[in-house]
């Protein structure tokens, strides 16, 4: 009876593979009418109720159908299709997480666009129908959340921190009662996640949290002496960010500065906090083989805080972050940078979109031989000014190694020899393009490659370092190219001494912003004549090109998982909201899309369908993933767009 179960599963499951064969063939040529390639994904469902697979393929060719209606369709027909969307995103969920990056952040975003939407109607018969089928909506995701596993919704976890002031009633609600069931069941994870909107400094947004976080559902003793302590800890940890330190004071003392956070932390009954390390708050899916409702995605046990060291490291750039380190209960000191006058929020959705990223490589069977992946670090955003970044030992700075390097060969360019040096913005090609080539280059070799052999002595670890070096500067390159990330001067680009891994920092400048500065940047990443250099007498050549190729083939083949996380992020209003708006902004405008998050969205799908712009902003046709890649590489160590970078973003270097 066993055997015969068992084989009559597997032949629904190929009947169900096969039905969603043709279905997606039918759909990638256009072969078909809309309603019949319908019709073979339903089928396919059908045959094998319980795949995930199939469930996910329907609720995006529905997403696609609907993305293809014009805004009178999506008016008059959208709101079944929505329905219909919602429904089988979550039930995919119901049979596995190896598309939960796809369903769960699309399935969420529909529901609360369509709530926001629903402001915008003034009829009220039109009103009293949208309003029913949002009832609807919100009844599914409830029982969603009653049959999934929790932490199928802590994978989404920021993008519902940021609809925290939803103007609709019955969104927030059920929104509240997520927050509440992953609060309830990884506490520890979700208040650092969290932190940065219980201290925020727009009112409505705070008063929302401080209502979640009084929820009787909470109310236990040790619940509520963990979010007193965990909002205690946060305060102080912002007062010591944001202490004024004078400019001539490169070390003082945690209790010269404030003495009040280290007996917070000698506190007897001071809660078990855990250290915000990306060990600890790494997210890990379960094996497709063990079922989902069993399965601890915090396999790590975690250290808890237990007190701070006294010595405060001030770091000499703009912002004079301070280094702490904070011991844990292993015995063992973290050691963290607090950085204030920034907002973090940007770097901590970029990390969680690079661990997916890493995830998406690690599936793949060419990517995992290559050992393609991002370097990650935990972000710990405190409110909107200020953070804990988790501190990465043994790196160094680009920047810092390669004026090492010409100092001790004594052709190091001096500040005043640099300015006179730098052009104009409004001077002339060719005369950016003569003072790049005889003046600069000729004084900055490439010495990259000698860093390596210092730090690196022996020909085994050299090569291996080396190579680790070029696959982490390809795999970033690519991803940093798809989100428009700027600003790769020398201090944002880290060498690991004891692996020789590429580790970048500071994702502010995402979305392509770097073109809008006022020398605009030109190149998609850095890869000067430096970093080419360290890569070998191949170059860019062999190794990088194949990773970079190798990235982009995953990216581009994941493109819709991709979508699904960015355009929550790129939507999101604690990210988009400018520094200067003021605290009391309307909830109904916080939620409102704006035109410049539509471009960024628009954009990032043209780079992954292997469109790229040329300098007159034209989009050419799609490029191969081969072809795409060859035109990033050249357009990253062409001679005309490096020549005419901002001087500061060290071209030359």
């Amino acid at each position: 009876m066993t055997s015969y179960k068992f084989l009559n599963i597997t032949y629904r499951k190929i009947c169900a593979e096969a039905k969603l064969l043709i279905a997606t063939y039918n759909d990638t040529i256009s072969n078909v009418d809309v309603e019949v390639n319908l019709q073979n994904y339903r089928e396919a469902v059908d045959a094998y109720k319980e795949w995930e697979k199939s469930l996910v393929c329907l609720a995006q060719y529905y997403d696609k159908i609907f993305q293809n209606y014009s805004e009178e369709d999506r008016d008059a027909k959208g709101s079944e299709i929505q329905l219909r969307m919602i429904h089988y995103f979550g039930k995919s969920l119901q049979y596995g997480s190896n598309y939960v990056y796809q369903s769960m952040p699309r399935l969420l975003s529909i529901w609360f666009d369509y709530g926001t939407r629903l402001l915008d109607v003034t009829i009220s018969s039109i009103k009293d129908e949208r309003k029913n089928t949002l009832l609807k909506m919100t009844k599914l995701i409830d029982s969603f959340l009653e049959r999934l596993p929790a932490f199928a919704f802590l994978t989404a976890f920021s993008q519902l921190v940021s609809r925290i002031c939803h103007p609709q009633r019955e969104v927030y609600m059920e929104l509240k009662s997520i927050i509440i069931k992953l609060l309830q069941q990884y506490p520890q994870q979700s208040l650092w996640m969290i932190i940065s909107v219980i201290k925020s400094s727009y009112t409505f947004r705070s008063k929302r949290c401080a209502d979640i976080l009084c929820d009787p559902r909470l109310k236990t003793n040790t619940m509520v002496r963990l979010v007193k302590d965990f909002t205690s800890l946060a305060e102080k940890l912002i007062e010591l960010c944001n202490k004024e330190i004078p400019t001539d004071v490169n070390s003082t003392k945690v209790s010269s500065l404030l003495r009040s956070l280290p007996r917070l932390l000698q506190k007897d009954d001071f809660s078990e906090i855990m250290m915000p390390t990306q060990k600890f708050r790494k997210l890990i899916l379960p094996n497709p083989d063990f079922k989902s409702s069993q399965h601890n995605p915090f396999p790590n046990h975690y250290v808890h805080i237990v007190g701070i060291e006294d010595e405060v490291t001030i770091l000499q750039s703009l912002q004079r972050p301070r280094k702490i380190t904070l011991k844990g209960s292993d015995g063992k000191g973290y050691i963290y940078m607090l950085k204030p006058k920034d907002d973090l929020r940007k770097d901590f959705r970029l990390m969680e979109f690079n661990d997916i990223v890493n995830h998406l490589l690690a599936r793949e069977p060419e990517a995992r031989q290559r050992r393609l992946n991002i370097r990650l670090y935990s972000v710990a955003p405190l409110n909107e000014e200020c953070g804990l970044i988790e501190w990465v030992p043994d790196l160094v700075g680009l920047r810092p190694i390669l004026i090492t390097l010409y100092k001790q060969r004594g052709s190091a360019m001096k500040a005043k020899e640099l300015k006179e040096a730098c052009c104009h913005i409004r001077d002339p090609l060719e005369k950016k393009r003569d003072v790049f080539t005889k003046k600069l280059l000729p004084r900055h070799p490439p010495v990259l490659g000698e860093w390596f052999r210092k730090t690196f002595p022996d020909a085994q670890s050299w090569l291996t370092a080396r190579t680790a070096y070029i696959r982490t500067t390809a795999v970033m390159s690519m991803a940093g190219y798809i989100l428009g990330l700027g600003d790769r001067h020398g201090e944002n680009i880290l060498l690991d001494a004891t692996c020789g891994d590429s580790v970048h920092v500071d994702f502010n400048c995402l979305f392509n912003k770097g073109e809008a500065f006022d020398w605009p940047e030109r190149v998609p990443f850095r890869l000067t004549h430096n970093m080419v250099s360290a890569m070998g007498p191949l170059g860019v050549e062999g190794i990088f090109r194949k990773s970079c190729a190798c990235t982009l083939r995953v990216l581009r083949s994941n493109a819709n998982t991709l979508m699904s996380i960015v355009t929550p992020f790129v939507y999101d209003p604690l990210v988009s909201w400018p520094r200067n708006m003021p605290p009391l902004q309307s909830v109904h405008n916080s939620e409102k899309t704006n035109e410049q998050a539509v471009d960024h969205i628009k954009n990032i799908e043209l780079r992954l369908q292997g469109k790229v712009k040329t300098r007159n902003r034209t989009v050419v046709c799609p490029l191969s993933v081969e072809g795409q890649t060859n035109y990033l590489i050249n357009e990253a160590i062409s001679v005309d767009n490096l020549c005419q970078m901002y001087i500061g973003w060290g071209p030359y270097l």
